[in-house]
């Protein structure tokens, strides 16, 4: 498993930006943090978005959850969304 250092510092900031520009109980999907950074290319940004995720989940600022469930991205198929920490 890859350590918080490996994670795209882009990615983490733009995660961070993008639920601080939210209310506290909300939501937003890692393919926005990938937008944001890739602009067209945001594709190939979808695993290193999660991977930010995670590394954000291991320095618990963020839960990754699925169907309002906290689950662990590195496990988690399909769609997930990342919210602050509660």
């Amino acid at each position: 498993m890859a350590s918080s250092s490996a994670a795209d510092p882009r990615l983490v900031a733009s995660i961070r930006e993008l639920l601080a520009a939210r209310d506290a109980d909300k939501t937003i999907c890692p393919s926005e943090a990938a937008r944001a950074v890739g602009g067209d290319d945001w594709r190939d940004l979808m695993q290193p978005a999660r991977d930010a995720a995670r590394s954000l989940v291991e320095l618990g600022e963020v839960e990754v959850t699925q169907k309002g469930e906290v689950v662990d991205v590195t496990t988690a198929r399909g769609p997930v969304r990342i919210r602050r920490a509660r």
